[in-house]
């Protein structure tokens, strides 16, 4: 796809964002009251602005103009914010961190891997050096300390040479002997068919009939071979079997991905050439334009010190620098518009002073002693939050609008920068700098003028000595409950190092998140509609650890002003790749992986302070290197209710005060993210387990859809050919119950070097994967229904629960403050 092609999908794409956001604008102004119907809406609207986030990913990926590429990419991360937005809404609308979108699917003629949140590419491409100069680091450290276990061969065992001889000699005396064996038994078998025909007086055959024998059999397994291959082309052709080189990349394919690499190193030439044009357009502009503008702006302010002076008698207020200074004054302003702004504002003025503060009635009294419950009673009409990001997808809108959508760039064909763009943004740029400077220099203009004409002193009040000691209290105060700097004469790069030797900071594998495996549910809609929670399935668990883990680490637009999730926890039973997803959010994103297991940290850094000096250093080394993840597996072990005797000298709860501090501590510029995995949730403190982790995904065992697709993928990544003697679908049907781990480790045991090279002369075959699985222990229903009894426990599960039962989240809330209270009092007791 050539670069105009992308050009193209951009417009298009804006197209259907406009139409959108007109949309959005126009149901969200007088919301309805049906809870169905408002679902509907936040869901068609979510689907919608997923499909434009796919173009847009793709269309940033590949554009090849940098100053279309800021602009998209403002818009790209409005869009990303905006569908996390959507998602928070939903859930709480719908109770359930799981949705299904069947209807709007089959509306929108959609299929279901295209709601899958896509990872944008510049996540890992703009910090690529980083990322590689920190693993270099890394390697290193661990290659000194010796702990480069991934990489290190085990050790090549040296045999003497005679030792070696007698091996030899030893498998060589075998092997005649094997042979020798068999020769005797084909003499013997031989000797017994004589035998057997001169007994029973059998007659030689004539060849004729043993040339028609041979004959009958040839002809038979011609037959059969070319009856299988019209077969297979029937099925190729009805479409219920993939082409013979379906899997294998074709020549368009090849061609196209080395365009796409080709489309992106002439993205970064060009983004130098674009910087190098900016910084030298600036230069100049400084030079002609910077006199003429800081004279046009100084006359423009002492014009506007006339005008009030005339019109009010007085000199006017000059805006502060945090307000903006004159350009609030000025902005998109002509004169007179700003004369017509001094005049209301004086007017406003005259009233205000006029008015008195009316007295309170006795009825204003009476409401406010009215009983909470009436209130509570009254429903209020849903109405969606506002949102943080709409306004800035809106600004990029107008902007495409205005530079983009008409304009002809027939005559630049290879999408350089636009330099008459780059002055226009340089230009205000200048301005806005020069701006600042000019109102330093006219207020204390100002100041000499009101004492030159009207005689008046400004001193110091004393409300603002106060208000200023009032801040410098506040100031301490705040910094008393700050964490201090327990390390302020080291460097990063000191504690970075201790932290790798201490085991702390460990080394992320190299995992997509697309390598985890999982369908759609096919039935959440349909079991829903009849009361029954489904368990989710593997590809919804997939995009919210998208949505809640990779898209705020990735991008530090989206993290400050998206719903802010610092924790998250997975919980599911053993081999459902709980693991694997950690390791799939820091290679996503580049993140730094901070491991505070409970076994992990066990012996070391002992005491509290020795506990207070682990944490800040995590903490300090993960903000300062972020986007960082920090994993505690098996995290139940640090809310034990109570500690197993076998476990006490480990010390599992370690962190448990720790860990509600350490959120605390977590800004929303801080894209650090606290990941907890457990397979046994139930032995936690749920009250407190629920209190650290915000965001809790429940993992479950695959499903049929999921194991299908598994088996198939799996056993193709490992080197296993799928022919028709290999019957997928009956493995995915034998194998419920069982895990992605119970599937990889069984795949890996039958496939083989030598079982692979026999694969052309005998073809795999579901009983040998079968007949492995029996040493397995699967997952029973009991225990998917125990994990889903846990989470029915959880805040978001009870609410849900209430929401079933016809009941209301408000009312949720007070009950659960008096089962604390009454609990309280009987622990008391």
């Amino acid at each position: 796809m050539s670069s105009a092609m992308y050009d193209t999908m951009w417009h298009r794409t804006q197209d259907a964002l406009n139409s959108l956001l007109v949309k959005e604008s126009q149901e969200t102004a007088e919301p309805p009251r049906s809870q169905v119907y408002i679902f509907h809406m936040l869901a068609t609207f979510y689907v919608k602005y997923v499909q434009i986030f796919r173009n847009l990913e793709n269309v940033y990926d590949q554009i090849v103009h940098p100053q279309k590429r800021i602009l998209i990419r403002k818009i790209l991360d409005g869009v990303m914010g905006r569908v996390l937005e959507l998602k928070n809404e939903m859930v709480e609308l719908e109770l359930s961190e799981f949705h299904y979108f069947d209807e709007i699917l089959h509306d929108l003629k959609l299929a279901p891997e295209q709601l899958d949140i896509p990872i944008p590419k510049y996540f890992l491409k703009e910090k690529l050096e980083v990322i590689k100069r920190r693993e270099k680091i890394l390697a290193q450290i661990l290659a000194d300390i010796g702990l480069d276990m991934q990489h290190m061969k085990p050790p090549e065992k040296i045999i003497p040479l005679e030792e070696a001889v007698k091996l030899i000699q030893i498998s060589e005396r075998a092997r005649q002997g094997r042979l020798r064996a068999m020769f005797m038994k084909e003499i013997f078998l031989q000797e017994n068919r004589a035998r057997l025909a001169r007994m029973l007086g059998e007659k030689v055959a004539d060849l004729g009939a043993a040339a028609v024998r041979i004959q009958k059999v040839w002809r038979g397994f011609h037959q059969s071979k070319r009856t299988k291959r019209e077969r297979e082309e029937e099925l190729v052709f009805l479409g219920m079997n993939p082409p013979p080189l379906f899997n294998e990349a074709s020549a368009a394919v090849t061609q196209a991905e080395r365009a796409s690499q080709q489309r992106r190193e002439v993205q970064a030439r060009h983004e130098e050439d674009y910087g190098k044009a900016a910084a030298g357009v600036r230069e100049e502009l400084e030079l002609t334009e910077g006199p003429d503008i800081r004279e046009h702006l100084q006359d423009q302010i002492r014009r506007w010190f006339i005008e009030c002076r005339h019109l009010t008698g007085s000199f006017p207020k000059y805006p502060d620098a945090e307000e903006g200074g004159s350009a609030v004054i000025f902005s998109n302003k002509t004169p007179q518009q700003v004369i017509e702004d001094i005049l209301t504002t004086q007017e406003d003025d005259e009233k205000s002073k006029k008015k008195k503060p009316e007295p309170k009635k006795k009825d204003q009294k009476v409401k406010k002693k009215e009983p909470k419950s009436k209130i509570k009673d009254e429903e209020e009409p849903w109405k969606m939050s506002p949102s943080a990001f709409l306004p800035t997808v809106e600004k990029g809108n107008r902007t495409y609008k205005e530079l983009w959508e008409k304009r002809d760039e027939s005559w630049n064909f290879c999408q350089g920068y636009d330099l008459d763009m780059i002055r226009e943004e340089k230009r205000q740029e200048l301005e806005s700098e020069i701006r600042v400077q000019v109102d330093e220099l006219m207020r204390q203009e100002l100041k000499n003028l009101k004492l030159a004409v009207n005689r008046e002193k400004e001193l110091p009040t004393k409300p603002g000595k106060k208000k200023g000691g009032k801040n410098k209290n506040k100031g301490k105060k705040s910094k008393k409950g700050k964490d201090k700097d327990l390390t302020p004469d080291r460097t990063i790069e000191s504690l970075y190092k201790e932290l790798v030797q201490e085991g702390l900071l460990v080394q992320a594998l190299k995992v997509n998140l697309s390598d985890y495996i999982g369908e759609y549910s096919y039935l959440g809609a349909t079991l829903r509609r009849l009361s029954i929670e489904p368990m989710p399935s593997l590809s919804d668990v997939r995009q919210l650890v998208a949505l809640y883990g990779i898209l705020p680490l990735g991008s530090e637009a989206v993290r400050e002003n998206a719903p802010l999730v610092k924790s998250l926890l997975l919980a599911g039973p053993s081999g459902v790749g709980k693991k694997m997803l950690v390791h799939a959010i820091c290679s996503e994103t580049g993140a730094n992986l901070f491991n505070l297991t409970a076994a992990n940290i066990a012996g070391k850094y002992p005491g509290k302070s020795g506990l207070k000096m682990m944490v800040h250093l995590v903490l300090k080394v993960a903000r300062q290197l972020q986007p960082s993840v920090v994993w505690i597996e098996d995290t139940e072990k640090t809310f034990y209710k109570k500690v197993p005797n076998a476990e006490k000298m480990n010390e599992p709860k370690r962190l448990r005060k720790q860990l509600p501090k350490i959120l605390k501590l977590l800004k929303p510029s801080d894209r650090v993210l606290i990941v907890g995995t457990t397979r046994r949730p139930f032995d936690a403190d749920l009250r407190s387990f629920c209190r650290v982790y915000q965001k809790i995904i429940l993992v479950p065992r695959p499903d049929y859809a999921s194991r299908y697709v598994l088996w198939k993928q799996i056993i193709q990544r490992h080197g296993g050919v799928i022919t028709g003697a290999l019957n997928v679908s009956c493995l995915a049907k034998v194998t419920d119950g069982f895990t992605q781990g119970h599937i990889v480790r069984v795949v890996k045991g039958v496939l083989t070097d030598r079982r692979l090279r026999q694969q052309p002369q005998k073809p795999l075959t579901a009983l040998e994967f079968i007949a492995a699985l029996g040493r397995a222990d699967p997952v029973y229903q009991e225990e998917e229904d125990s994990f889903k009894n846990w989470y029915a426990k959880t805040p978001l599960g009870k609410r849900r629960a209430l929401a079933s039962m016809g009941g209301n989240v408000g009312m949720a809330k007070d009950r659960g403050k008096k089962k604390e209270k009454t609990e309280k009092k009987r622990k008391k007791k």
